[in-house]
């Protein structure tokens, strides 16, 4: 009958009372409303909070590059211009309007960029030289940007090298200019291996996934100074993406290649110790999570998923 009870538990996705992990999310099963508006490989999400907007970043020939949903999973608009292979998206609001980051990775004439659109799809900026990739040795000259990040000062974090010659983590100010830039090729301290995600919590860190060194770690915001790495919780597949909670007691990591979302403890202030998982979500098979977005007024954490080509929702319990 025991045998029975945890068949049943497991069927139902419940964890067992006794090994101490109480699910903290559940699938919104209604959103989006329609899904078969994903026409191309889902591979970036990024939530406007402040007006209940999702924007969904997709690749493929003659598809929407970007879709706009509202937090409800209804349908709103798309576009296209000027977006070639979108990797990451991120949202910033400003006291006065909103944009729409976004790295390119192409390989065309729009390729090696990060730029920043109106919630409207209107180009308004260009970071890199459009179809050239470049090399490390030129702030502005990206090789496969992978993922940005904006704070609300306008100041930017770029980790730049999704697979291409650079492997590094740069901040920008808000007129576009260096302040630091760290990382080279390589496992050792401060270097990386596919640097594809990046966040900045409220103490001052930047939280960068070092992909194929399966690891993640922290810098200073102001200096770019290393202050730690986590790889114990990282053996079975590396971090594909950093994105805090809402409370930022957790932050939220993609395994692609077992299907997983990771949640770690996130150590608040001083030391950062090592990582402790305290719970996880297992995704169906070939799900593939690439890289997620957290909803900083309901906590929901959205998921963009290459193998499945969909976004799906997760309602914090």
């Amino acid at each position: 009958y025991l045998f029975l009870y945890f068949q049943v538990l497991k069927a139902f996705n419940y964890s067992s009372p006794w090994k101490g992990q109480q699910q903290m999310y559940k699938l919104d099963i209604g959103w989006p409303k329609i899904p078969e508006y994903f026409t191309g490989q889902t591979f970036c999400v990024a939530v406007d909070s402040l007006h209940g907007l999702v924007y969904v970043g997709q690749r493929g020939d003659n598809v929407p590059k970007v879709l706009v949903f509202s937090e409800e999973g209804y349908f709103l608009y798309s576009w296209n211009n000027t977006v070639e292979m979108p990797h990451g998206i991120f949202v910033l609001n400003t006291e006065t309007d909103s944009s729409v980051w976004i790295t390119d990775v192409g390989t065309g004439k729009y390729g090696h960029t990060v730029k920043q659109y109106s919630p409207s799809g209107k180009l308004m900026q260009i970071l890199g030289t459009p179809g050239n990739a470049g090399s490390s040795l030129i702030p502005l000259q990206f090789d496969q940007p992978a993922e940005i990040f904006v704070e609300e000062s306008g100041d930017i974090y770029v980790v730049d090298g999704d697979g291409g010659m650079n492997n590094r983590l740069l901040k920008l100010s808000n007129d576009y200019k260096e302040i630091w830039l760290t990382g080279t090729n390589g496992t050792g301290i401060g270097q990386f291996r596919i640097p594809h995600s990046v966040t900045v919590d409220p103490f001052g860190r930047v939280w960068v996934a070092d992909r194929d060194n399966r690891r993640i770690q922290v810098f200073d915001k102001v200096t770019g100074e290393w202050l730690g790495s986590w790889s114990s919780c990282f053996s079975e597949d590396g971090p594909y993406s950093v994105r805090f909670t809402a409370d930022y007691k957790y932050l939220i990591v993609a395994q692609l290649n077992i299907n997983r979302l990771a949640i770690l403890a996130a150590p608040s202030v001083g030391s950062i110790g090592d990582c402790a998982m305290v719970n996880t979500v297992q995704l169906a098979d070939e799900t593939k999570p690439h890289l997620v977005d957290v909803d900083m007024k309901s906590g929901a954490v959205y998921v963009a998923e290459i193998g499945a080509q969909q976004v799906q929702k997760y309602i914090p319990l």
